[in-house]
């Protein structure tokens, strides 16, 4: 039996992709897409999903009172689609506790956290002139890229990077990272301790 998930994106889909084909490729990877949501019509991810034959659905963050109200009526998208965990591939709005409580729910961010959180870790951290970049995948609480750590990459910032060529190098390493982490959580090898989260068997 699989576990159904329900991806959710905002924008090309790439780490979508990246799970997509995971699926299509490791007979054990143990996940299966019932739906991919989307915030806003015509984002590649839609495009991605429709290609792969996965219903998609677009909830409108424009059509909500408030982030509460979006956030509930995601969750029952993904409820109605049989999903059992949420998982954020460039989804750009915050869920509230309207959707983490009810879901699991995974982000992926292009910065080590805790440093750089938000929408531009990799502008900031090299604004910041850091040596060393990565991707976080965690757990996603009710504040921005703020809930316990799954999993941690370390990139290093080459002299001369720019945004484009250190987030292309993070964008390998997270295809690698993300569906790994999504095929733990499917055979549920992850348990969260406090702030730890606590792998049973190896982690990537």
């Amino acid at each position: 039996m699989t576990f159904p998930i329900a991806v959710l994106v905002s924008g090309s889909g790439s780490n979508l992709q990246a799970i997509i084909d995971a699926a299509d490729t490791d007979p054990d990877f143990g996940a299966r897409i019932v739906l991919v949501i989307a915030d806003r019509d015509g984002v590649g991810g839609l495009g991605r999903a429709e290609v792969a034959g996965i219903p998609t659905v677009v909830v409108p963050w424009t059509d909500s009172a408030s982030r509460e109200a979006f956030s509930e009526a995601v969750a029952d998208a993904a409820a109605n689609a049989g999903a059992a965990a949420l998982v954020l591939a460039g989804f750009m709005r915050i869920l509230t506790r309207e959707a983490v409580d009810r879901f699991p729910v995974l982000n992926i961010h292009p910065a080590l956290l805790p440093s750089f959180p938000g929408a531009h870790g990799v502008r900031d951290a090299l604004a910041y002139g850091a040596k060393v970049a990565g991707v976080t995948v965690h757990f996603v609480d009710e504040k921005v890229d703020h809930g316990p750590i799954i999993a941690q990459r370390c990139i290093p910032i080459l002299p001369g990077d720019t945004e484009d060529s250190l987030h292309a190098r993070i964008q390998i390493e997270e295809h690698d990272l993300y569906p790994e982490v999504v095929k733990a959580l499917a055979h549920g090898r992850l348990r969260v301790e406090g702030r730890s989260v606590v792998w049973e068997g190896e982690s990537p």
